[in-house]
This record gives C-alpha cells, structure tokens and sequence, in this order.
C-alpha cells in the first residue's frame, strides 16, 4: 500500500540529501519523536509505532528511510520532483500489506502529512538545527 504527499519547498535533491539525516528527524516530522541512536546511515527512533532500527539511503532525487524491524515494512522517500516544476517535493511512503487495518492506514496518512507539514515550514526547521544553506555538506552518493 502507497501513502503520498506533495510539499512545496525550495531544496534541490543535493540539499535533501544534506539535510534529512537521521540525527534529525524528529524535527522534519511529528511523528518520530525521538532519535535513541545514530551512526551514519542507521540508527534507532521512537516513533507513533513504537521503536525501530532505521536505515538512510541516499537516493537519485533525494533520501529513503527505511524500518526493516518493522513487520509491515514501513518505507519512505522524500525526494525532488523536476517533473511537476522546482520546489516540488514528494513524500511515499510504502507498507508490505495490502489491506491493513484502519487504524494503521489512518496513522500512515498521518505520518505523511507530518511530513508534508514539517517539509513546509522548512525555514523555522533551519533555524532550529542552526543550518547555513550556503555551507552544508552534502551527504555521499551511492549507486
């Protein structure tokens, strides 16, 4: 099952990259509310679901998180779309199941939408994790 959202801001796919880090998180979106550990790539965080690993990769057009502890599978991406015109980002996320129960659906629409929100008010997020977008070092590619 896919959950998708379309939030209007001004990051290219270099600046996604750069600033949507695990050590992060809790701050783009309100629904994980805490990071418990981070090393690069992987990390733990508490979210609406509970805690889990996390794994960050670096994309083409942006970042995917993934929680592969998850039994659903929970996965997402938050990328660039040059299709639909600059400061268009779009976030999908993904579940292994086809009918899950309302619950969970209406707690992955929520997930999404907090992300949409907290990629919106990006400016206010800068400031709080004191970022120059002038100088921010772009995190590795890979494939």
């Amino acid at each position: 099952m896919e959950f998708y959202a379309t939030a209007r801001l001004p990051f290219t796919p270099n600046e996604l990259q750069r600033y949507l880090r695990i050590d992060n998180l809790p701050s783009w979106c309100a629904s994980i509310e805490t990071v418990l550990s981070h090393q690069g790539e992987r990390g733990r965080i508490y979210c609406l679901w509970g805690e889990f690993a996390i794994h960050q990769e670096i994309l083409r057009d942006g970042v995917r998180f993934t929680l592969p502890g998850c039994p659903n599978a929970v996965q997402w991406s938050v990328t660039a779309d040059a299709d639909r015109g600059p400061g268009q980002v779009v976030v999908h996320c993904t579940i292994n199941r086809q009918q899950p129960e309302p619950e969970f659906v209406e707690s992955l629409e929520q997930f999404v939408a907090d992300w949409k929100a907290g990629l919106e008010d990006w400016q206010a997020r800068l400031q709080e994790l004191a970022v120059d977008r002038s100088s921010a070092e772009c995190a590795p590619w890979y494939g």
